[in-house]
């Protein structure tokens, strides 16, 4: 039998001992696992979904609120601005370009937003089928909302009032999905995506009598919000305080205003981390009180294993490979259960058709989590190894039985 096989013998003979063991370690290995998959994903969206906005300007209100809202679409807006804003921001020469966003309607609880065909370029987003909009009342699909709703090209839909998706239906004038986008991983996966003027004309055939008023609708058109591009750096120090400057208009930093909401997720990450760190610590001292009961309560067997042939090093060897299997085990359990947190976390996202996360999406720092809980085991098994080593055989054979 070789050491690695009388190693797993020496473990299963005390079950309950092993099964505490991997669980007390498997639980702080799972709890610093899934804090790192949760932040690893989460800062991953974030900075993809801001990627090419150097801006966004909405109604008086919170940065924080209008950053939520325009670009993660995670939050109600401020309010609205007016129309000529737009061609306001795109007459700067600090501009390179300039997305409007109008909001308000909702499919399902999915949000429909109003813009032009180019915000499907600023996240390079591809059809999977049909075309982009050409006009009023054509719907491109996210592939979120797509798969949760059933709809495909051709098909025709109603959006309701309000961003819940529990306002009343605006059945008089149904959306026509003449798209469906690839799953792209951005923010475009989770919305209903029309031409601005859609939703300009079904809230306004809500209200107008005739020629005067439709006149006067078009004359008070608004837009919920505008996202920026700078054409220099000099737009980042000087464009955000011009738009304050104006009357109902607030800027927002979404780089500002980002580092500002990980930094407030990452004292609750750091709080958990501390926390799966600390148990770690108590299941290594675990191992350890584990590991050394074991060599003290096999002395026999490891002085009859010396009369054998074995050498000192062999045995602490031993020792050495019994902390590595319990260990090896326990990552592996661990991992498994932080994937598991992530699964259920995802899933009830999902359901909030909030911030989409994968369970089985694989952070980096996986690959090193095994040999670092590998020198972990190491490090726990010194002591004990030392001892075996130490193993008087003399005094063990002349001990009375």
């Amino acid at each position: 039998m070789n050491l690695l096989q009388l190693a797993w013998r020496l473990l299963v003979a005390q079950p309950l001992t092993l099964a505490l063991s991997v669980l007390v370690l498997a639980l702080g290995w799972a709890a610093v696992g899934f804090v790192m998959l949760t932040s690893d994903q989460i800062e991953g969206r974030v900075q993809r979904d801001l990627a090419g906005i150097d801006l966004v300007v909405g109604a008086k209100g919170s940065p924080m609120q209008i950053m939520l809202s325009g670009v993660f679409h995670l939050d109600v807006p401020t309010g609205n601005i007016p129309l000529a804003t737009w061609q306001t921001l795109r007459d700067q020469p600090l501009v390179a370009e300039v997305w409007p966003l109008s909001l308000g309607d909702s499919l399902q609880g999915w949000r429909i937003v109003g813009s032009t065909p180019q915000y499907l370029d600023l996240f390079g987003a591809r059809l999977r089928e049909g075309a982009r909009w050409t006009g009023p009342m054509q719907a491109v699909l996210g592939s979120e909302v797509a798969r949760a709703t059933g709809l495909k090209v051709g098909d025709r839909f109603a959006g309701n009032h309000g961003l819940g998706g529990s306002g009343d239906a605006h059945g008089d004038s149904p959306f026509e999905v003449v798209g469906v986008l690839e799953r792209g991983g951005s923010v475009l996966d989770r919305l209903v995506l029309t031409d601005l003027a859609s939703v300009w004309q079904v809230h306004e055939t809500l209200h107008e009598v005739d020629e005067e008023d439709r006149a006067t609708l078009e004359a008070e058109r608004q837009v919920t919000m505008l996202l920026v591009r700078y054409r220099s750096p000099l737009g980042a120090a000087m464009l955000p305080r011009w738009v304050n400057a104006q009357e109902g208009l607030q800027s927002a930093a979404p780089a500002l205003e980002s580092a500002r909401l990980l930094r407030m997720l990452g004292a609750g990450r750091e709080l958990l981390q501390g926390f799966g760190a600390m148990l770690l610590a108590v299941s290594s001292l675990s191992l350890f009180i584990t590991l050394l009961t074991m060599v003290r309560e096999r002395e026999g067997d490891l002085a009859l294993l010396r009369l054998m042939g074995a050498r000192p090093a062999r045995l602490a060897l031993l020792v050495a490979l019994q902390a590595l299997l319990v260990v090896t085990a326990s990552v592996l359990a661990g991992l498994l259960l932080a994937h598991g947190a992530q699964w259920a976390l995802a899933t009830w996202l999902e359901g909030q058709q909030s911030l989409p996360l994968s369970p089985w999406h694989v952070a980096s720092f996986e690959l090193w989590l095994l040999p670092l809980a590998m020198a972990l085991a190491l490090v726990a098994a010194a002591w004990p190894a030392w001892r075996a080593m130490r193993t008087d055989v003399t005094r063990l054979l002349q001990a009375p039985r």
